[in-house]
């Protein structure tokens, strides 16, 4: 495993944390967009999924989307277990 260094390896954690919410509940862009403009957030599908991918998206543009995919919580061990996955540890004093 390597040590966390760098924002990379955060984005990379958001891309997985919002795509995983996503499939959880069958949540296609076009779908995450149509949430989204209920709440009058404009964001088309395209734009949603270049900023997904790339993993960098606003504060206030990933609570939207937590808000719109019902999301209850963002639980620090899940964040630890993502990082996991990806092959990086979390320095944790």
């Amino acid at each position: 495993m390597t040590t966390h260094k760098n924002n990379a390896d955060w984005r990379q954690m958001i891309q997985r944390l919002i795509k995983a919410e996503m499939s959880k509940r069958g949540v296609k862009y076009q779908d995450l967009s149509d949430r989204l403009a209920q709440i009058q957030v404009v964001q088309s599908a395209d734009n949603l999924r270049n900023k997904v991918n790339k993993g960098i998206l606003g504060a206030d543009l990933l609570l939207q989307i937590m808000y719109v995919l019902n999301m209850r919580k963002i639980e620090r061990e899940e964040l630890i277990d993502i990082f996991a996955d990806m092959g990086v540890e979390l320095d944790q004093d």
